[in-house]
């Protein structure tokens, strides 16, 4: 039988397909971002930097012009994807996965209260009766591609259904952050506009009922429908959940129908083949390509839009948030955050009151029965995630511009983001390191 060579340049790209594979890539990738940003902002040229991302750039649609600068587009506008694959996710593990039912979803449900209710809490505490308590939800958030990366990184010290719990707990998280971005961080509203979106929306649910399955068609009704929650008052971001929801989760193909077709598709292919070793007719390429339009008839439309972003989510649109959001003037603020209410609140929030929280939560919520414990995970690795899990990051920048702006206090918030986000993955990883894994399965053990 004859074989195909290898492409030279498949050969060389190898080891960088191989990198982008592994679970840790986007985290190793988001902190390289940080640090250029970090580098970039308290270096001699620290001026350009905050010049790029202030250039403006405007979109024209007939009589309407949009108009913003770089910094909103990344925000507003790339972020609006991140939120839409994040929905899809959520959509996901409700259908699916550890969300799917009351049972398996108790625990991170638990834990995840828990570590939104704490730092909440801590920050209020250190920040009330000032006009910065605004801040109180920026402490709340977990930043999952950093978590699962570091969980990554220590390997088969940590058991899979502790990875499991972690990204439950970071989805409801998640889930939590997006309400709270919508009913607390939103100002004026435009109602033309507002339903002008949720006509979109119903569009798209409509689209799905319908029967409707090429992603294009929901990206078109998704833009328009992100336009009009953008001139709504409301944030963009909230549009991506949205249309998350709406995205078809059903096949249009059973496996049984997906065989019966496929099965004398590729009898006839190898027969094909078999006539011109080394390369396909004209008539094969025709059946690779029938046997192609079967296979996305059987995948999820959910899946597919999901499996096509996670490259992008992953290794642009995060990291160019990163680069545009992590560049702390660290030289000229580092004493003034030693002292403020707002760095520490967010800071103890991040580090202290998320594990606390969430571990504290987590022990209620088993030893009233109202969740079951994880596999194998023992308590010890449960405090470790619950550490890890201090690592707010994406999230919680992105509420620190909602909440401060263009201030000062924006810049001592970021400080308390990032150290409390270093200092969060160290302790977890430490402590996860360290950790023995139990001897047996215990259902019982509280």
């Amino acid at each position: 039988m004859a074989t195909v060579s290898q492409p030279k340049i498949d050969v060389m790209l190898a080891p960088f397909v191989r990198f982008a594979r592994t679970e840790a890539a986007g985290g190793i990738l988001l902190l390289a971002s940080t640090a250029v940003a970090l580098i970039w902002a308290n270096s001699p040229w620290a001026a350009s930097y905050e010049a790029l991302w202030h250039i403006p750039l405007s979109f024209s649609f007939g009589p309407f012009l949009l108009s913003q600068d770089l910094h909103h587009w990344i925000n507003d506008g790339l972020m609006c994807i991140f939120f839409f694959f994040v929905g899809l996710e959520i959509k996901r593990e409700v259908l699916g996965g550890e969300l799917s039912s009351l049972k398996r979803a108790a625990l991170p449900f638990a834990a995840a209260l828990g570590g939104v209710v704490v730092p909440a809490v801590v920050y209020a505490g250190l920040n009330w009766g000032t006009e910065d308590l605004h801040g109180w939800a920026v402490p709340m958030a977990t930043d999952i591609a950093f978590a699962l990366g570091v969980l990554a990184l220590l390997g088969n010290r940590v058991p899979v259904a502790l990875k499991v719990f972690v990204t439950a707990l970071a989805i409801v998280d998640d889930i939590v952050a997006v309400l709270i971005i919508a009913v607390f961080y939103t100002d004026q509203i435009s109602i033309r506009s507002l339903i002008a979106g949720l006509i979109g929306i119903g569009i798209s649910y409509l689209a799905n009922r319908l029967g409707v399955r090429r992603p294009v068609v929901y990206a078109l009704i998704g833009a328009l429908v992100w336009l009009a929650t953008l001139k709504s008052g409301v944030h963009a971001t909230i549009a991506g959940i949205l249309l998350a929801f709406t995205i078809p989760s059903e096949t249009f193909l059973d496996v049984p129908t997906f065989l019966s077709r496929s099965r004398p598709l590729l009898d006839e292919l190898e027969a094909g083949s078999l006539n011109v070793p080394g390369q396909g007719t004209h008539d094969c390429q025709g059946i690779a390509h029938e046997l192609e339009q079967q296979s996305e008839l059987l995948q999820q439309p959910l899946y597919r839009i999901e499996h096509l972003l996670q490259p992008w989510v992953t290794f642009l649109i995060m990291p160019i948030f990163a680069l545009a959001n992590a560049g702390v003037h660290l030289l000229g603020n580092s004493g003034a955050a030693l002292h403020s209410p707002v760095t520490l609140g967010v800071a103890l929030g991040l580090l202290v009151g998320k594990p606390i929280g969430i571990s504290f939560f987590s022990w209620i919520s088993i030893k009233t029965g109202l969740a079951s414990k994880t596999g194998n995970v023992g308590w010890t690795q449960l405090i470790g995630a619950s550490c890890l899990c201090g690592i707010g990051f994406t999230m919680s920048l992105f509420i620190a511009n909602l909440a401060f702006g263009i201030s000062p206090t924006l810049d001592l918030s970021k400080i308390g983001i990032l150290s409390a986000s270093l200092a969060s993955g160290i302790l977890g990883s430490i402590i996860l390191s360290r950790a023995a894994a139990p001897a047996a399965p215990s259902q019982t053990e509280a």
